[in-house]
Parts: C-alpha cells; structure tokens; sequence
C-alpha cells in the first residue's frame, strides 16, 4: 500500500510536478466519446424496383424520370420497350391454343384405340383360330374328300364315254342290218358319235381336273392354308404383345403432350407476367432515387450507368427505389468492432450534418448489431428527431456523436504512463524524498491517449509520464 504523503508536502509536490513528464492524480469527469458517420434513410416503407422476371432476359428503357425526382401516385416511373415480348406473347397464345386443341385430339385418339384394343385383338384371336380350323379340317377331311370327288368325276366321265360308245355300238350294228339306211337312222348315228366325241373331250378334261386338283390345286391349297395359320398365328402373338405396349407407349405420349402443354400454359403465365415489369408507376406520392437502398445502405454502384434512355437492364437486379412522401428518415451507420463494443442500446448523443454544424439534433441508439457483417462492420440504426426546418434528403450524411461511457468523478492518467507486468499494470509515482517507484494499478476504460484508474492511487500523488 502507498504511503500517504504529508500535507505540508503536497504543496511542493505539485509544484515540482508542474513540467510535462509529471501528472498529479486528481478526481475529474471523465467520458468517451465514440464519432462516426451515418446516412440518412427512409425506414421499411420504401419500395424497391427490381426486376424478377420468370423468363425474359434484357429490358430496354424508353422512358425514365429523373433521379430524385418527386411523383405523383400513378406517374410512370420506367417504362421499358415491349415490341419484342408483345410479338413474343402473341406467338406465344397461338401456340398454346393451337397446343390445346391437339391435345384434346390426342385424348380422343387414345380414348379410341383403348376401347377399340380389345376388339382389334379379339378379331386376330378370331382369324387364327379360324385359320387354324381350316388347315386342320382341310388336312384332316376336305383335301381327302376333293381327291375323293376328282377320282369319282374321273370314273363318272369314264363310264359316260363307255355308255355313249357302247350306244353307238349298238346302233351302228342295228342299223347295218338293214339294206338300206333312212335319213333318220343317218341322223342317229351322227348325233350318237358327236356324244361319244363329247364324252371322249369330257374325260380328257376331267383327266386334266383331276391331275391339276391332285398334283397342283390340293397341295397349293395345303401350303396356302398351312401359312395362313402360321402367319395368322405370329399377327396374334405379334399383337398380344404389341397392342398392350402400344397402349402405353399411347399412354406415355399423351402424358408427355399433357406435360408439354402445361409447359407451354406456364410459359405463357411467365410471359404474361413479365410484361408487367415493362412499367413501373409509383405507388403513393414520393421520390425516385436510382439504385437500391436496402440494409442500410444506398448503393448505386455500376447500376446507374445503365439508368438511361435505351440503357439496358438485366434480370434479377434491383435498379431503383421509390420513397413514399410518408416515410420517415433515420440513422444508420456501420461502425467498426471497436466502437461497437463500446456502445449500447438507448445511448444517446447528437448529430450534425455537414454546412449546418450549428444545429445539433439529438439521436438515440436503438439498435446495434450482435455479430459482424460480411464487411466486418456492425450495423447501427439510431432514432433520431430532426428540426421542422433541416429535414436532409435521403442519402444525406451525417455525423453523430455517441456519450459510449462518462463518470462525473474519476482518477485518469494518459495511457501511456502505464507499463505491463507479468503481475500486471503498474505506474511509477514519485515519493516524498524525491525517489519514484511502481505501483500495481487497475486499469479501468480508455479514451484516446487517457486511461480511467480504478484502483491502485491516490488523490494528490504524482505519476511520472515517459
């Protein structure tokens, strides 16, 4: 513990401590003071303008209000060039009505060959077991019963050619009895040996029947049948497998040309919908700022270089806002770690905009970010209440000044009289004979080149300053 010096000594003390490497411990107010710049804007009620088509790639502006430019509610606020998605759209409408009306064709068609399958598949069943009962009744009895009937025909014009020579036989050898020959047996006769002629040509040709039916017509017949049922029985087997596959692949095709056709309806919904960003028109009364102000910040970055007539803006960019009239104007700020960690939620102070530092509003703040952006800032936004007659406009910066930690009475010495010891923070101070020596000290907060002390000294001592 510090031995306390006389009182009559503490006089001189003060008096050899006046030159610059000495400072006499006292009690004063002691504060930090944490500044940092800010940008005035408007809360959640602005409206972003951004871009969020479904499918259109690139707009191209035709019109364009000014930047910071106020509105009327309803006033255009851009209009892009919509010749291209109009012809587009109407493509677009004929191919999906088009699309419509083969699709009910389509479903038509399949609800045909499903109820007709069965019947198709049913008459090839029907014609190979038919085939195969012909072949079967030919092989088995009919080719039989036809060589049977050609072998009778033959034997039938055998025996007629018999009779009739047998009859002219008979009338010849009649006739020759008689010494003379009427006319009319004449007559007989002839007619006789025309039949047997005829009956000699109608064997020939029964001949010729029966050879052509037994070597040529029966077995032609055999092998056209015996394809038959062999052809008729590969179509049946054929289509037992073919029908049922092409009713799904039937099936399959119809579901594609439905999927294809609810393709096509939400592209039409996506065109029609993107042709709704080919004009923004503001929605109350209020500002037009180019680029977007969200978290916080006003970044209109490379944005505003295309925010021109013909300028060209693409998908899924946010490329302006609107502020309404209503909204209202805080602080933020994005401070570094340091800063951040000093200060506290309802800590008050004040803010002043550049040109107009005679005008001092006080601010609040009401939020301070936990954890650091990607930037490695903190974000801050203050409450703040600005004069009827200094109302900045959005974007405008300010600076504000924060009271992050005050004590109306405090020990401080400047920092750099404090040394670091493997026991801790000490301070020489000078003793009563003139000799100096160190005390432990603990060390409170920082402000600047000063050092808040919150143990370890006394009032009226003297530290020595490198």
């Amino acid at each position: 513990m510090a031995r306390l010096t006389p009182l009559h000594l503490i006089p001189a003390l003060i008096a050899a401590a006046s030159h610059a490497g000495e400072v006499i411990v006292e009690q004063r107010p002691f504060s930090i003071e944490k500044s940092f710049g800010a940008a005035a804007l408007p809360t959640g009620d602005c409206v972003l303008l951004r871009l969020d088509p479904k499918s259109w790639p690139s707009f191209e502006i035709v019109q364009l209000a000014a930047h910071g430019s106020k509105l009327a509610k309803g006033e255009s606020l851009v209009r892009f060039d919509a010749e291209e998605i109009d012809k587009k759209l109407t493509d677009a409408r004929r191919a999906f009505e088009s699309g419509t009306l083969a699709l009910i064709q389509a479903e038509q068609d399949s609800k045909l060959l499903i109820e007709s399958a069965p019947d198709k598949l049913e008459a090839i069943r029907r014609a190979a077991g038919i085939a195969k009962e012909e072949n079967t009744y030919f092989t088995q009895t009919r080719r039989k019963a036809r060589e049977e009937t050609a072998g009778q025909e033959l034997k039938r014009s055998q025996q007629i050619l018999s009779n009739q020579r047998e009859e002219l036989r008979q009338l010849t050898k009649m006739y020759a009895a008689d010494d003379v020959t009427e006319d009319t047996e004449e007559i007989i006769l002839i007619r006789q040996q025309d039949a047997v002629a005829a009956a000699e040509f109608a064997l020939r040709m029964e001949m010729l029947d029966q050879k052509r039916t037994v070597e040529v017509t029966l077995p032609r017949e055999a092998k056209s049948l015996a394809d038959n049922e062999r052809d008729t029985a590969i179509a049946l087997k054929k289509a037992e497998t073919e029908i049922p596959r092409s009713l799904e692949l039937n099936k399959l095709a119809l579901a594609a040309h439905k999927t294809a056709h609810e393709r096509a309806k939400q592209d039409l919904a996506d065109l029609e919908a993107d042709r709704a960003l080919f004009e923004f028109k503001a929605p109350a009364d209020g500002w037009l700022y180019y680029g977007p102000i969200e978290n916080g910040r006003w970044m209109p970055g490379e944005i505003a270089k295309s925010l021109v007539p013909h300028g060209r803006l693409t998908a899924h960019t946010t490329f302006a806002t609107f502020i309404p009239a209503s909204a209202k104007l805080t602080l933020v700020a994005f401070i570094d770690d340091a800063t951040a960690r000093a200060l506290k939620p309802d800590t008050s102070g004040i803010a002043t905009l550049a040109g107009r530092e005679d005008v001092e509003t006080p601010v609040k703040l009401l939020k301070l970010a936990t954890v650091p952006g990607a930037d490695g800032t903190y974000r801050a936004d203050l409450a703040v209440t600005w004069p009827a007659d200094l109302t900045p406009a959005a974007g405008a910066t300010a600076q504000v000044r924060l009271i992050a930690y005050q004590q109306p009475a405090a020990i401080v010495i400047p920092t750099k009289a404090l040394s670091y010891e493997p026991t801790g923070w000490t301070v020489e101070i000078k003793l009563a004979d003139g000799k100096t020596a160190r005390r432990p000290v603990k060390r409170g907060r920082v402000s600047k080149e000063e050092t808040e002390i919150l143990s370890g000294l006394e009032i009226g001592q003297v530290v020595v300053v490198p």
